[in-house]
This record gives C-alpha cells, structure tokens and sequence, in this order.
C-alpha cells in the first residue's frame, strides 16, 4: 500500500476497524498526515471478482417484472394464496384496498452508544453517530491543562519582566516582551510539527529554533519569579522571633548587665566567670535562631528527610540539591503547554485520542 501523495509504502501502518469506538480500519502516512481508509484504497482485481452493474444495464430492454396477462394460470393460483383472506370477497371478486392507513413508522432513532450500518459487500461498518464525548476525555484534559499552565506563565513572566524596568515605561516594555514570548512557546511546538509533517522542513526548522529561543527566555524569567519570592518567603519565616529565642535574649542580657556590674571595678575572677557566662548566653541564642531559620523551610526538610528514609540511610542530599530541583520545576512546568498541545494535536490525528 503507497500513500497517494508521497508514493511512499505505509503498509506497516494498517489498522483494523474498531467499532468500540467508532474508527475505520486503515492506512496512515506520518510524511503527509494523511489517512486512507479501507473504501478509499486502490485495489488491484482479483479472481473472484464481480463486475458491478446497474439494474437497467443487467435487464436490458425487458420490462421490469411481468405482465398479468402472461402469468400462467399456476402463478395466479399462488398469488391469490398468497393473498391476505380479507382482500378476496365471497362472490370471488378482489376488494378494494383498506383506507385505514399503516401505522406510521418512527425514523430510527440513534441510541447514545454506537450505530452501524453493515455494508456487506466491503464487509466493514461506517459509523452513523457521532461517538459519546467521553471518549474525546484526553484531549480536552490536555488543552485545558495547557491554556491554564500558559496562562500561569504568561502572568509569572509578565510579572517579573516589568520588575526589571527602571521607569513604568520599561516596565510596560519588558511585560509585553516577556508575554509575546510566552505566545510564541505556546503555540511554536504544534506549528513547526505541522510543518515538518507537510514537507516544509526549512521553516519547520525555524520554527523550532524560535521555540527554543523563547522558552529559554520564559525559563529564565519563571526563575527570577521562583527564586525572588522563595528568597522573600524564608527571610520572613527566618526573622520571626519565637519564644525560644525570646528567652535566650532575655537570658543573654541579664549575663551582660551581671558582667558589666562585676567588671566595673576592675577584671578579677568573678569579672572572668561572668565572661564566661555571657559567652555561653551568646551560643544559646545563636543555636535557637539557627533553629528558626532552618523551620524557615520545611519543604526542603521534609524532602531530605523522606529521601534519606527511602534509600534507607544511603542517600541524603544537601539542602542547596533540593532547593535547586524545586526552582527548575517550578521554572519549567508553566511553560509545558506548548508541548502539551502539540500531544494533543498527535492524539487527534492518530485517532488516539479515546479515554
């Protein structure tokens, strides 16, 4: 089997009918996104073979049926058998047709599942309707997961681009840049695809550069945005005061006012022994506010710790590990929607798309 546009063999590519949900059997060409179905291919004659003809083609010129004047009298016998009892009177004479009307028959009415019509000749169905919603479910996930990621990109960067600018003009400026980037990589992905399966590989190429370009472009920014507000989150969690530290404080200052009244007359050994006392005060302090700022973020803690308990002891990354890995995916998953649309585009066309 040759695809009808590129002449190239696709025979690997046969699929057969699958009346679950409503998909022709067939051919399809990666090179052209094209599909051939099984009525549509060129098949060459086989034996066996009949040759189609139309009714007026097979009779000729004999008339349709034959006249009542030439049925034999054996024919006329088996045609009044036939007949129903209510249309022969008593004296013999055949009556007149009933004027009650046949029940109207109701058109057909397709029932939410499947209907088909079995040509048998070609020995396949066609589907009538038009398969329930559902089983469109993925690609409508899909789009709606990618409007929404871009969406979220778009605003991080437009944000974070107008951040950057040292006048509201600037600002206005950088925002509109970092949005028609965050466009382009929406809709670059699906695009070149298209392109490259319609035979323009140069501008397919293009394409993808410029893909690249802008999504290094909004990973950067979505960077400056994670980066910014995790910096921002931890300060203020780092800088709380706690009752821990409010002790210690309030410990250490006491050692102090002890110190300065002892060493007022000069250093001597109770004047040592406060120094001593002070020094200590000091390292409990810093020991409860190093407490704060590690509680400043538990994410990475948690995460720490829950590596360390699956590998069984063998693996315990850094803090700076984690944090690293959280701000590339938080950097990089607002700007998957292009990706995610140009799946979908290939569910679509594959006939895939069933969920």
């Amino acid at each position: 089997m040759n695809c009808p546009k590129c002449d190239a063999d696709i025979g690997d590519s046969y699929e057969p009918d699958d009346r679950s949900v409503g998909i022709r059997g067939g051919w399809y060409c990666d090179g052209c996104d094209v599909a051939i179905g099984e009525d549509e291919a060129l098949r060459e004659p086989v034996a066996g073979d009949v040759e189609i003809m139309s009714a007026r083609e097979f009779r000729g010129d004999r008339p349709l049926g034959t006249p009542l004047s030439e049925l034999s009298s054996l024919n006329r016998i088996s045609m009044e058998v036939l007949m129903p009892p209510h249309s022969v009177s008593a004296d013999g004479a055949t009556a007149e047709p009933s004027e009650v009307m046949p029940p109207a028959v109701s058109p057909h009415e397709p029932s939410e599942t499947a209907d088909f019509t079995w040509n048998i000749g070609m020995k396949r169905a066609d589907l009538l309707t038009v398969a329930p919603s559902g089983h469109y479910l993925a690609p409508v996930l899909l789009t709606t997961a990618a409007l929404a990621l871009s969406g979220v990109g778009i605003a991080i960067n437009g944000w974070f681009a107008r951040s950057l600018g040292s006048s509201d003009l600037a600002g206005w400026l950088f925002l509109a840049v970092g949005v028609a980037a965050d466009l382009a990589a929406l809709v670059l992905p699906s695009t070149a695809a298209g392109l490259w399966h319609t035979g323009q590989r140069a501008t397919a190429l293009v394409g993808w550069v410029i893909w690249f370009v802008t999504f290094a472009f909004a990973v950067t920014a979505g960077i400056g945005f994670a980066s910014t507000n995790i910096a921002d989150v931890t300060l203020l969690r780092a800088s709380r005061v706690t009752p821990a530290v409010t002790s210690a404080q309030a410990m250490l200052s006491d050692a102090m006012t002890a110190r300065d009244r002892e060493c007022k007359g000069g250093v001597g050994k109770f004047c040592r022994e406060r120094e001593a006392l002070v020094a200590e005060r000091r390292q409990l302090l810093d020991a409860a506010m190093t407490s704060v700022e590690q509680a400043a973020d538990p994410q990475t803690d948690a995460a720490i710790k829950l590596v360390a308990w699956i590998s069984r002891g063998m693996m315990r990354p850094a803090p700076e590990d984690f944090a690293m890995l959280r701000l590339i995916l938080l950097a990089a998953l607002p700007q998957i929607g292009g990706m995610l649309l140009l799946i979908r585009r290939r569910l679509l066309t594959t006939g895939g798309g069933c969920f």
